[in-house]
């Protein structure tokens, strides 16, 4: 069957700077092992499908794949897959507001100019992280950690703060030491375009991977900051160049309190494809 498709670079203005993400437009009618082996052969962090959604609330229904199975929730694709939706003539019910149905439920996604940001879920875990696996993490990462936190909004993150941009730049990991951890580090820089550097990695196959740009991290890691810094309302992220990408994230907090993550997106390919 011919199904609508597109493949996007997200969180960045330019091609091939962020986080590439391969959308299955037409989803429905798709199996689950459908989805994962699309999803393993495109090779990509994520794969997302577009389908109708169950809760009358929501304008779509996406599920979102890694090349080894699903996740509940991500940054990267929620942004990536809305601009799909809407560059495939995807018109919301409520104007200026996408409502999206998920793994963790109803996420809002709302246009800033020709950016599209979400409104962060919930964080499902939060809290101090074990001494003694701050200690490991400082073993595998090569340098002090000065505060740590669950972090967990769907991928199950640990967020950890480093003395600057400059130290997470520096950070050599040697995973063998610490399996089966996704991990966030983050440092304040001092520059004109971005406030604080981040960098991703994640386990899979036996090893860590790095992630280019990473949404649903950005979002826990907004709202533990702004949570420690309650005058802290916004920010810019910088994520990816450990791995020649020059992706940023914009994190804002409104009146309410909710933190909208936003971010740019370039359209590389599309097209149809059969599946």
């Amino acid at each position: 069957m011919q199904r609508r498709f597109a493949q996007l670079d997200v969180f960045a203005s330019e091609p091939m700077r962020g986080n590439p993400l391969a959308v299955v437009v037409d989803g429905d009618g798709l199996t689950d092992d459908d989805m994962a082996r699309f999803a393993n052969w495109t090779n990509l962090s994520e794969t997302t499908f577009l389908l109708p959604p169950t809760d009358p609330s929501a304008d779509y229904r996406v599920r979102i794949f890694t090349t080894t199975g699903e996740l509940p929730f991500a940054g990267h694709p929620t942004i990536g897959s809305c601009r799909a939706w809407l560059d495939h003539g995807g018109v919301p019910a409520t104007s200026g507001t996408v409502v999206q149905e998920c793994g963790v439920g109803l996420v809002a996604i709302r246009s800033v100019g020709s950016r599209l940001a979400f409104a962060a879920p919930p964080l499902m875990r939060s809290g101090t992280v074990e001494a003694t696996a701050i200690a490991e993490i400082e073993a595998a990462i090569g340098v002090d950690v000065i505060d740590a936190a669950w972090a967990d909004n769907g991928p199950g993150w640990i967020a950890v703060e480093v003395a600057d941009a400059a130290t997470v730049r520096s950070i050599v990991p040697d995973f063998r030491a610490l399996p089966d951890v996704k991990l966030g580090i983050v440092g304040r820089a001092d520059a004109d375009d971005h406030d604080v550097e981040v960098r991703a990695f994640f386990p899979g196959s036996g090893s860590h991977f790095e992630d280019p740009v990473t949404g649903s991290l950005n979002a826990a890691i907004a709202m533990w900051l702004m949570g420690r810094h309650p005058s802290l309302r916004s920010y810019v992220a910088r994520q990816g160049t450990a791995l020649g990408r020059d992706g940023r994230v914009h994190l804002e907090r409104d009146d309410a309190g909710d933190i909208w993550v936003g971010g740019d997106t370039v359209g590389l390919v599309t097209g149809t494809l059969t599946l």
